[in-house]
């Protein structure tokens, strides 16, 4: 199969901004990588969409979605700018609003991203899942498994965004399982952003100077999904309480409880899996927490590598991930698997827009 150029666009759940990516793959092999950039959302913009979660697209959000894919197609042409690299395509995530399958909402316009950048866009991964009975998520793994190719199995690698997701892979190439753990960041960067002017704790320093509140955690931890059998997904808001529960302790003890949370979810996954891994990997914006890494290390008493020190690319991964899925989607490759969503066969996805 021949080789493309993609460009993967990737904004998550914490709406900081947006990740792009150039990546040339057939689809199931990594022959390159590409350069990447990042540009954050205005503050007014993010503040907007942050707003919206737990929408459905409509009139309301159309100026939200209109002023994102122009953010999405200002990054596309100033990635190509600087690079003498040429893509074929653009896969293009858009920005998740609502996620509760069978229903998802992801806004961004494909064809207006294709009619700024004049390349074909591949839109609305995730439709096609959940329209066929899948949680419509996570769609990574398949790109993870290209990634460890030649890494020892049973491996599992972590993605620390708004939400965590779990890939687990298998001495077999079918041996693949993925699911949502819980809270990621988001958790985390609401209560900062209550409380402070900033966005996140940064290096979890604030984080480092509370204590832990072992019976509030101990509560969290006996929410209904932690058991649910996998795979499975969440929305953003599904631990939104959480927030009103942390009102009643100091403001670095609640930053500590909600990041323990998070590492302690983990600990939660390996229940699910066939086989403990070998290690771990942990990718996403959550690397940048030394606290939530090393409460990770501690509770999963196993060894944990960053993302980074495999030579990955750690923020830019979710992106490249989204370049990888463009391209099975136009050579009609599955995106998604029984052992990933849920969906009873392997199942291809994407819109491709013109432009």
């Amino acid at each position: 199969m021949r080789e493309l150029w993609a460009l993967g666009l990737m904004s998550g759940t914490s709406a900081d901004g947006v990740d792009g990516a150039l990546l040339q793959t057939d689809g199931t092999r990594i022959f390159d990588f590409g350069p990447t950039h990042y540009s954050p959302y205005p503050h007014a913009l993010k503040n907007q969409i942050l707003n919206a979660y737990g929408r459905k697209a409509g009139p309301e959000t159309e100026s939200i979605s209109h002023a994102i894919t122009h953010h999405h197609a200002d990054l596309v042409l100033m990635l190509l700018k600087k690079t003498t690299y040429k893509a074929d395509l653009i896969g293009f995530h858009g920005q998740t609003l609502f996620h509760k399958p069978p229903l998802t909402c992801q806004i961004g316009d494909g064809s207006l991203l294709a009619s700024l950048t004049g390349l074909p866009v591949v839109e609305q991964f995730r439709l096609n899942d959940v329209s066929h009975g899948g949680q419509g998520a996570p769609l990574v793994p398949v790109f993870h498994q290209a990634l460890a190719k030649n890494l020892p199995k049973p491996l599992g690698i972590i993605n620390i965004g708004g939400i965590a997701n779990l890939t687990w892979m298998g001495h077999q190439e079918e041996d693949l399982l993925a699911f949502d753990t819980g809270p990621g960041n988001g958790l985390i960067d609401d209560w900062i952003r209550e409380n402070t002017n900033l966005s996140w704790d940064e290096e979890g320093k604030i984080a480092a100077q509370g204590q832990v509140n072992e019976p509030l955690l101990k509560r969290w931890l006996s929410h209904p999904f932690f058991t649910q059998k996998a795979p499975k997904s969440l929305d953003r808001k599904t631990f939104q309480p959480c927030i009103e529960d942390v009102k009643l302790l100091p403001f670095e003890d609640g930053v500590a409880t909600l990041t323990a949370f998070t590492a302690m979810s983990f600990k939660k996954a390996v229940a699910h899996l066939p086989e403990k891994p070998l290690f771990w990997i942990v990718a996403g914006g959550g690397t940048h927490n030394l606290t939530l890494l090393q409460m990770t290390q501690k509770y999963l008493e196993s060894d944990v590598k960053k993302a980074s020190e495999l030579g990955w690319d750690n923020d830019a991964l979710e992106a490249q991930a989204f370049s990888f899925l463009a391209v099975r989607s136009v050579k009609d490759l599955p995106l998604s698997f029984p052992g990933t969503t849920g969906v009873p066969f392997p199942l291809t996805g994407g819109r491709i827009c013109k432009p």
